[in-house]
């Protein structure tokens, strides 16, 4: 056991920690369940090789507790969990060693529910479905929702016209200034609604590929990340790595709005936050506007129905809009008034529970 670790996962409020190993799969894996006291804990498995241990342990408690500020916000019965399994998802991956992975989750009894998440596949959750049911993000043949990217920028999309509506008074998006940052399947996705509704669409991907394809199919400007970062825009939409706002990227910044889907992208969540509300800059916080991928899976729980989780992810608009008005009327960020938010739904229930 690492030393300590009762002293971080403490600190946390963590309620478990599962060290999974099996010799014979090579499987090396932790499961984080930070909190069940909406629902059991969902949350995506990443494969990805760590340098070592503790940065594993690391990355899990963090994304663990933020699959529970994301859940409660969205106002979803489920918690927060999240899983990593240690290893290169392009060399170590194996059948068997996904079966391994399966049968520990089904070991927690349904406390924890796993879905794909960076270095997964569709494919992939097939495998451990094959060892539990507590699984989320299979194909839509197989009775799940599929993928999940298409409703998530659809929440962004709707959660973007929220930001315009509080911060510009305007509902209509034709010829405003939106970049994006990143044309993976979210940010493609996104281009889609925004074409549609008349918005100049300026981005940048360091896949040239990705970004010929963008500008052939929705007209999208090309510019270079330095450019796209510093350009006047009404939202600069980061979707790609996290970590891209931050003091040397905010003095640069001159958009009314960030609403992107990238997950983490305050490098720093306190100090960003306040320089961003400083400079009068409308941050939409991630964890709130990237829930449509959550709502969709979370969908099959209860057995998916696709007009039912579009219904769901419509309402980011209105959770949102309660987030900035909490804002406001309190003055701190939208990022703070959305933990706050979060944080008060599972003392509620802590409460109601007792």
């Amino acid at each position: 056991m690492n030393k300590g670790i009762f002293e971080r996962i403490s600190k946390t409020n963590h309620e478990q920690v599962v060290y999974c190993n099996d010799k014979s799969s090579g499987l090396k894996a932790i499961i984080a369940i930070h909190n069940t006291v909406l629902g059991p804990a969902l949350g995506g498995c990443r494969m990805y090789p760590y340098k070592n241990e503790n940065d594993a342990l690391v990355d899990v408690l963090r994304l663990s507790r933020g699959m529970t500020y994301k859940a409660s916000i969205a106002n979803l019965n489920l918690g927060g969990g999240k899983a990593v399994i240690i290893g290169d998802p392009s060399t170590d991956k194996s059948e068997v060693l996904l079966r391994s992975f399966g049968k520990f989750v089904e070991s927690l009894n349904g406390s924890y529910i796993t879905a794909e998440d960076v270095g997964m596949s569709v494919h992939d959750m097939e495998f451990i479905r094959m060892e539990t049911n507590h699984v989320t993000g299979i194909k839509r043949a197989m009775g799940g929702s599929g993928d999940p990217s298409i409703l998530t920028a659809y929440g962004l999309f709707v959660g973007m016209q929220a930001a315009l509506k509080k911060k510009l008074g305007i509902t209509s998006m034709r010829d405003l200034k939106v970049g994006i940052q990143g044309f993976g399947k979210v940010g493609y996705n996104l281009c889609g609604h925004l074409h549609k509704a008349g918005a100049i669409i300026y981005g940048y991907d360091i896949d040239q590929a990705k970004l010929d394809d963008v500008v052939n199919t929705f007209g999208v400007i090309p510019i270079s990340n330095e450019e796209l970062i510093s350009l006047d825009l009404d939202v600069f939409s980061p979707c790609a790595l996290g970590a891209v706002i931050n003091p040397k990227t905010i003095k640069k910044l001159k958009c009314s709005i960030i609403a992107g889907a990238a997950n983490n992208q305050l490098e720093e969540e306190a100090r960003d936050s306040k320089l961003l509300l400083s400079k009068k800059i409308m941050y939409v916080p991630d964890y709130v506007i990237n829930a449509g991928g959550l709502m969709n899976v979370a969908n099959e729980l209860q057995g998916y129905n696709k007009e039912k989780a579009r219904y769901q992810v419509e309402g980011i608009y209105y959770i949102l809009m309660r987030i900035f008005d909490y804002a406001a009327t309190n003055n701190i960020s939208t990022l703070e008034a959305a933990n706050l938010l979060a944080e008060r739904r599972v003392n509620e229930f802590i409460k109601w529970h007792h």
